[in-house]
């Protein structure tokens, strides 16, 4: 009993010994927990609308007020005209477009009965959908208490912009497309060099004359040509079996591939760095990457009902960006003008990473 209780000991230290298992062991329930309790959420908050208003009268005036008023939405824009609808859409600044009539404070006064139109982008169909029926809601609510009618006098039309049909798979072909090219292309290269530093081929590497820059490149190199691979494979499933449109350029939608593969790459190298065995390094890699990606890229939760620290810290996540730009590419149909930021930031957060990576090869072979 005496050696069960020392080996028992033994375990306990070595356990408390190797710092990195310790914050994998208490750092990812706590992580989970608080990003899973406050990124989740079902509701929507502080979405950006923008108002085209014909009327203006004073039911149009008071019916915005009390959208501005509430809690769900942002209203950021007032339009002038129809044309400026498709572009503020394509350029990503609302999710909605609220369309009052010319005579609607007239009609509703004396024909009990009004039409509005809610024009939404349904590149991402669930929000879209409730954002709708939050309106509608607003609609009723001033109904009632305005002109104190229980029945429904608004005629409400909703129009589908770049997903008439409402189909969910055009928000989850791009969004999954993004978080495999993540996962396989960071959990490649994370594990590739941990391999060697466990097998001790590192150190050849490490007194061989090779700069560090040249090691990255080679590491990089035939993943790289894998993941665009894949790319490719998760491309054609999605527009020859799920029937993913695509308005526009193919040369486009191939180079923010590549340059996001790369930033994904790169960033498994630099995980690898930090990593002395495979397990580590697929740890790390599963815990900085899938749930951040998957939580904070707005894949399936939208980033503006998020407490504000979280928001900050989703842009500094890689499948953000990239999700926003193949929407923009796929489904909107618009050029590198409208993803020229997006673009940039993947850009910065790739030589960035890049960077970070050659100065701990340098560490190491100094």
């Amino acid at each position: 009993m005496k050696t069960f209780a020392a080996f028992v000991r033994k375990e306990f230290k070595h356990i408390f010994r190797d710092r990195k298992t310790l914050i994998i062991l208490f750092g990812m329930p706590i992580v989970m927990v608080i990003m899973f309790g406050f990124a989740i959420r079902t509701e929507i908050s502080n979405s950006r609308i923008a108002i085209l208003d014909h009327a203006k009268d004073a039911h149009s005036q008071k019916l915005k007020g009390k959208i501005a008023a509430s809690e769900y939405f942002n209203v950021v824009a007032e339009l002038n005209s129809e044309e400026e609808i498709g572009e503020i859409f394509k350029r990503g600044d609302v999710k909605l477009v609220l369309v009052f009539p010319q005579e609607f404070g007239k009609d509703l006064v004396n024909t009990k009965h009004s039409p509005i139109q809610i024009i939404t982008d349904a590149s991402d169909p669930n929000t879209a959908n409730i954002l709708s029926s939050y309106l509608q809601a607003t609609f009723q609510s001033y109904v009632n208490e305005e002109l104190h009618l229980q029945a429904p006098n608004l005629n409400i039309t909703t129009r589908m912009m770049f997903n008439p049909e409402n189909k969910s798979v055009y928000m989850f072909v791009p969004g999954v497309m993004t978080i495999i090219l993540m996962l396989v292309s960071a959990l490649m290269t994370s594990i590739t060099v941990a391999k060697e530093k466990e097998i001790g081929t590192m150190e050849i590497l490490l007194v061989s004359p090779l700069k560090p820059f040249v090691i990255i490149l080679g590491k990089i190199i035939p993943y790289l040509v894998l993941a665009l691979i894949i790319a490719c494979t998760i491309l054609l499933l999605g527009l020859y079996v799920f029937d993913m449109p695509m308005n526009g350029s193919y040369y486009l939608l191939f180079g923010e591939i590549f340059l996001f593969v790369l930033c994904a790459l790169v960033l498994g190298l630099l995980i690898s760095t930090v990593a002395n065995s495979q397990q580590t390094a697929m740890l790390i890699s599963m815990m900085a990457l899938m749930l951040p990606s998957i939580l904070l890229s707005g894949f399936i939760f939208p980033i503006s009902s998020m407490p504000i620290p979280l928001q900050v810290i989703s842009n500094a996540i890689p499948a953000k960006w990239f999700i926003i730009v193949i929407k923009n590419i796929m489904l909107k149909g618009t050029g590198f003008e409208a993803i020229a930021f997006e673009t940039g930031v993947l850009v910065f957060i790739t030589c960035l990473l890049t960077l970070i990576a050659i100065k701990k090869f340098k560490i190491r072979l100094e």
